[in-house]
């Protein structure tokens, strides 16, 4: 089985053990982030998907650092995570918030593939592993919520991401200490993509003692700007040609 390649390839050598703030974080999940982190420092290094020296600083820097971004999102939403790689910051959220729907979405084979035994193995049945890329997305995924992590500049972020968000949705990128540089730079374009409202916001300091930066990019009612309502709605009408529905929604099963 797929899930027994991920969990044999290896021991999680100099991880560290889970800081007491991972229980509160996770709560009853706390075991599956446990066993996430070993497969980050195992399977994810030997596929290359972490770097072999951020193995002693998994916890910190990478799990409960993504996990806090779910202090600000709504209960029962639905999100997606673009270019998750190795499943951050989607992973982490999904198991410290298991009421959310959470769609990992990423272009690369070899990362979806590791993505899926991990998503079986913890039994995440709110956490749907989807294959892509975000601009062949428009119009076939629709989420109140995009998440992002060291995937792109906040304006090419955004390029890809805002089309994907329901009206009046919100996209959420961790950008750590460029986040107000970058989001001064991106003005303009976030205008041109549908944006009303923009900030930067610290979240995490209370449980981490330091806090993760986010910028936070509200919609509108017409997300990604008229191109992006220019391709949902040609996806619509291709939908109803086609007698099948146009949009497969974050959460629920995982597709392969």
């Amino acid at each position: 089985m797929a899930t027994e390649s991920a969990a044999g390839e290896g021991g999680a050598q100099g991880l560290p053990e889970a800081p007491p703030t991972a229980r509160e974080i996770f709560g009853e999940n706390f075991p599956a982030a446990r066993r996430y982190t070993e497969l980050l420092a195992s399977a994810g290094v030997q596929r290359g998907l972490i770097g072999p020296r951020e193995v002693p600083r998994l916890w910190d820097r990478h799990v409960l650092n993504c996990a806090v971004l779910a202090e600000l999102l709504p209960a029962g939403a639905s999100l997606c995570d673009v270019g998750s790689g190795a499943g951050l910051p989607g992973i982490p959220v999904a198991l410290a918030r298991p009421d959310l729907s959470v769609t990992l979405l990423e272009p690369l084979l070899r990362r979806t593939t590791f993505l899926e035994e991990v998503v079986r193995e913890l039994g995440l049945a709110n956490v749907t592993v989807l294959r892509g890329r975000a601009e062949e997305m428009v119009g076939k995924i629709s989420v109140e919520i995009v998440t992002a992590r060291a995937v792109a500049p906040l304006d090419r972020l955004a390029g890809w991401g805002m089309p994907l968000l329901r009206p009046y949705g919100q996209m959420l990128a961790l950008k750590g200490d460029t986040a107000e540089q970058e989001l001064a730079e991106s003005r303009s374009a976030l205008v041109k993509l549908g944006a009303v409202e923009w900030a930067v916001l610290p979240v995490g300091e209370q449980v981490l003692g330091a806090s993760t930066r986010v910028v936070q990019v509200k919609a509108g009612e017409s997300p990604g700007g008229v191109k992006a309502a220019t391709r949902r709605a040609k996806a619509a009408r291709a939908g109803r040609a086609s007698g099948r529905p146009a949009e497969p929604r974050g959460g629920g099963r995982r597709r392969r």
